[in-house]
């Protein structure tokens, strides 16, 4: 398959929302400290969001021939982000998510739109450019959060 590149990228993206996914819970789980109200909602809109894209990516991986993976295993292993280890305080937490997202935006913008581009897949790097559009959103608002603290 000429686009193993691609799939492989979007498996990659696929185990990186996987663990955001479940970051993303612990986080509205655990979070504590005045802001628990409105952190705990972010949290979940958050994971919301998340899951819906990981169907979007999944179902791109079918429709240019590839497999999505599906397996927590396979998720840890392909990830380049890193699973919440400790349950942080909400400094710590915004900090890892603003990194986290600005990983994926990284890597969408270095290695995804340009395999999908080389292969003139636009409906892939449309999906692309709206998950980062989306992941720049989030860092915005971390930030501007983050100004307040």
């Amino acid at each position: 398959m000429d686009n193993q590149k691609l799939i492989n990228f979007l498996n990659q993206l696929l185990s990186n929302y996987f663990v955001m996914y479940v970051k993303l819970h612990r986080y509205h789980w655990f979070i504590q400290g005045k802001h628990f109200f409105q952190l705990h909602e972010v949290f979940e809109e958050m994971y919301i969001t998340f899951a819906k894209d990981l169907d979007e990516i999944a179902e791109r991986v079918l429709m240019i021939d590839g497999k999505p993976l599906a397996t927590m295993i396979k998720y840890i292993k392909e990830a380049t982000l890193e699973e919440a280890t400790a349950d942080d305080k909400e400094d710590e937490i915004t900090a890892k998510l603003i990194e986290d997202y600005q990983q994926i935006i990284k890597e969408i913008k270095e290695d995804g739109i340009p395999y999908a581009s080389d292969h003139q897949d636009e409906p892939t790097v449309d999906l692309l450019v709206s998950l980062q559009g989306k992941l720049e959103k989030y860092v915005w608002m971390l930030h501007a959060y983050r100004a307040y603290e």
